[in-house]
C-alpha cells in the first residue's frame, strides 16, 4: 500500500509540474485587433464566409470575428492593419512526421532526382563534402521515378561510397538501400533471414542484393548511430520553418518517438514551440510512457498534446509492401507483407483503446483495409462512446468494403498528393480491373466517413495549396492527366479545404480549437497573396505564404530572422514578435 501510495504521489507531483511548465511557458500579452483584411473562412457546415477584421484576447483566442460594417472597439492595446491583405484559417496537415521531416532537410535528399546517374552523382557530392560523418544517411530515392525498372543494389553504392556505410530510405520510408560496408556494421550476411513482416531483396547466391523491406529494414537500421540531441533540436526547428512557411498551423505528427516527445517538451519548455502538434505515439509503450493512463493535456497553450496510438498494418504500393487481396499485376508471386496478424492488430489496439487512446492505423492494400475495418467493426461492440476510429492511406479499398467506414465512423486519413504522385504506379501494380475502390475520396465521403486530408511529408512536400487543388482536381502540377484521374471521386473545392482544415482539426479532437476563423477558436490564419477560394487551380497551386499566426502570434514571415537556438540552453521571448506588438 505504502508503494501504491508513493506513485499516486509522483504521478500527483508530475502533474503539478507539468501545469506549472505550462502556466511558465505559456505568453502573456494584450487584446488586440487584425483589421482591414479580405478574409474568406469557412462556417461549421463548410460554406464560404467573409470578414474584415478579427478580435483577438489575451490567451491567443478569437473573441469576435468582425464585417465591414462591424463597429470596431475604441480601445485596444494593440491593433494590425493588413492593409487589405488575404487572410485564410490555419491549414492543418492530418498526417506527417514532424522529425523526420527535419532531419531529411538537414541530410541528404535524393527525392528530385529524376534519374539513376542523378541520384548516383548527388550521393558522391554528398559524400565528398561531408567527410566526417561516420555514416552517409538520408533518402527520398524512387526507383520508379527514376525508371531503373528494378531496385538499386549495395554493389553500385559500393562504387560510390567504398568502406563508409550508406543507408538510404525510399522516398514512402517501408524500403531502404545499404551498401557493404553499412550491412557488415550491422552484422548482415546471406545467412540473416528476414523478420515477419519483411523483406530482404537478395542477388546472385542468395546474398542481400542493398535493399530491405519494411520491417527488414531495422536490421540495418539498429546500427546507425542516433541522432545527437543538438541535430534532434536543429530537426525540428527546421520542420517547424518548413511548416510555417507553407501555410500549415497544426498538424498530425503520426509516430511520435519518446525522444520526439522529449524534444518537443524542451521546445515548449524554452517557448521555442511554434505549431499545434496533435501527437500520435509510435507504439502502445510509447503511448504509456508518455502519458501513463490516458491522453494528454493540451499542453504550451494547446501546442501539443498526445491523444493518440499509430500503428502500422502492412507497407507501401511501391516497394510492393501494401497488403492486397490478390496478387501484384506486375509480381505474382507477391501480395504484400502484413507487419502483424489480426490477434496482435485487436490485442494493441484494444490495448490502447483501454486507456482512452485514438487508433490511427496505417493501411494502404485492400487486404489491409479490410483488416483494420474488421477489427474497429468487432472493438465498436466493447469500445463505445466518440472513438473516432481512423485509418491512416486507405489507398486502395476494395468497393465491397466501402460501407465499414461510414457504419462505424472511422475517419479515411488520406492525401491527395499520393493520387497524383502515385497512379501511374498504381495502374501497374494493380491492374485496371482492380482500381475501383483506389484514393476513393468521394466515394468513402459519400458512406457519411469523415475524409481528411494531409500530405505524408517528408514523403510528400508539405505544400497544402497543392494538395487542396490535387483534391478537387486529381491532376497533377502540369494539369494531368485531361479531366482528371477517376474524377468521379474528386471533392469540391469546398470540401477539399475543409479537409485540410474543419475536418483535419475534428480528426484530432481539436474541432473546438483549431479548423476555422470563428468565435472561441485559437487566433491561427495565414496571409496570403491570392484569395484561394476564387483562383484557378493552377494558380491556387502557386500560393504564396507571407505571414502565417499561431495563437494570435506572427510566427513567421517572408523574409523575417528564423529562429536559432542560442549556446547555453536559454532562449529568447517570442523571437517572431513585430515591434509594439
Amino acid at each position: 500500500m505504502q508503494l501504491l501510495n508513493t506513485r499516486a504521489m509522483r504521478v500527483r507531483l508530475a502533474a503539478l509540474l507539468s501545469l506549472s511548465t505550462v502556466a511558465l511557458a505559456a505568453p502573456a500579452w494584450a487584446d488586440g485587433l487584425i483589421d482591414n483584411v479580405d478574409g474568406v473562412t469557412l462556417d461549421e457546415k463548410g460554406r464560404v464566409e467573409r470578414f474584415t477584421g478579427i478580435l483577438i484576447d489575451k490567451s491567443g483566442t478569437i473573441t469576435r470575428v468582425l464585417g465591414r460594417r462591424d463597429k470596431r472597439p475604441e480601445k485596444l492595446d494593440w491593433r494590425t492593419d493588413m492593409k487589405g491583405r488575404v487572410v485564410i484559417p490555419g491549414m492543418i496537415d492530418a498526417h506527417g512526421h514532424f522529425m523526420e521531416l527535419g532531419f531529411k532537410a538537414l541530410s541528404l535528399d535524393l527525392s528530385d532526382t529524376t534519374s539513376f546517374e542523378e541520384a548516383k552523382a548527388r550521393i558522391a557530392a554528398y559524400a565528398a563534402a561531408n567527410p566526417n560523418r561516420p555514416w552517409i544517411t538520408g533518402g527520398g530515392w524512387n526507383q520508379e521515378r527514376w525508371g531503373l525498372g528494378r531496385f538499386p543494389t549495395a554493389a553500385e553504392l559500393d562504387a560510390i561510397v567504398p568502406g563508409k556505410p550508406v543507408w538510404l530510405e525510399r522516398v514512402d520510408g517501408h524500403a531502404a538501400w545499404a551498401n557493404s560496408a553499412a550491412m557488415k556494421a550491422a552484422g548482415v550476411t546471406a545467412k540473416t533471414a528476414a523478420p515477419t513482416g519483411g523483406r530482404i531483396e537478395k542477388g546472385a547466391g542468395g546474398a542481400p542484393s542493398g535493399v530491405f523491406v519494411d520491417a527488414a529494414m531495422q536490421l540495418v537500421a539498429k546500427a546507425v548511430p542516433p541522432p545527437a540531441p543538438r541535430d534532434r533540436n536543429a530537426a525540428f526547428l527546421e520542420a517547424q520553418k518548413l511548416l510555417l512557411s507553407s501555410g500549415i498551423t497544426a498538424t498530425a505528427d503520426m509516430g511520435t518517438s519518446l525522444d520526439d516527445w522529449l524534444t518537443y517538451r524542451y521546445m515548449g519548455d524554452r517557448n521555442l514551440l511554434r505549431i499545434h502538434i496533435m501527437s500520435y505515439a509510435n507504439s502502445v509503450e510509447t503511448a504509456v510512457r508518455v502519458g501513463v493512463s490516458g491522453p494528454t493535456p493540451w499542453l504550451y497553450n494547446d501546442r501539443l498534446r498526445m491523444g493518440g496510438i499509430k500503428l502500422y498494418l502492412d507497407g507501401a504500393l511501391g516497394s510492393r509492401g501494401a497488403w492486397l487481396k490478390a496478387p501484384y499485376a506486375d509480381a505474382p508471386e507477391q501480395t504484400g507483407l502484413p507487419l502483424q496478424n489480426d490477434t496482435q492488430l485487436l490485442n494493441q489496439m484494444s490495448r490502447g483503446a483501454m486507456d482512452g487512446y485514438q487508433l490511427a492505423v496505417h493501411a494502404i492494400g485492400d487486404r489491409a483495409n479490410a483488416e483494420v475495418l474488421s477489427a474497429i467493426e468487432e472493438l465498436s461492440t466493447s469500445y463505445t462512446g466518440d472513438r473516432r476510429w481512423r485509418i491512416e492511406h486507405a489507398q486502395i479499398v476494395d468497393p465491397a468494403d466501402l460501407p465499414g467506414f461510414g457504419r462505424n465512423g472511422v475517419i479515411a486519413s488520406m492525401q491527395p498528393v499520393h493520387q497524383t504522385s502515385d497512379r501511374v504506379m498504381a495502374e501497374t501494380r494493380l491492374g485496371p480491373q482492380r482500381l475501383g475502390g483506389a484514393y476513393a475520396w468521394k466515394s468513402i465521403a459519400a458512406t457519411g466517413a469523415r475524409v481528411v486530408f494531409g500530405s505524408d511529408y517528408p514523403v510528400e512536400k508539405p505544400n497544402p495549396f497543392v494538395g487542396w487543388a490535387a483534391g478537387f482536381t486529381r491532376q497533377d502540377g502540369d494539369g494531368q492527366p485531361f479531366g482528371g484521374w477517376r474524377p468521379e471521386e474528386a471533392l469540391s473545392r469546398e470540401g477539399a479545404w475543409r479537409a485540410f482544415t474543419i475536418d483535419a482539426a475534428y480528426a484530432g479532437f481539436a474541432e473546438r480549437k483549431l479548423g476555422r476563423i470563428a468565435e472561441g477558436m485559437r487566433a491561427d490564419f495565414v496571409v496570403v497573396d491570392r484569395d484561394p477560394s476564387m483562383v484557378s487551380p493552377t494558380e491556387l497551386r502557386q500560393t504564396q505564404v507571407i505571414e502565417t499566426w499561431v495563437n494570435g502570434e506572427k510566427v513567421w514571415a517572408r523574409g523575417q530572422k528564423e529562429i536559432e537556438v542560442p549556446e547555453g540552453g536559454a532562449a529568447p521571448v517570442r523571437p517572431y514578435i513585430e515591434p509594439g506588438r
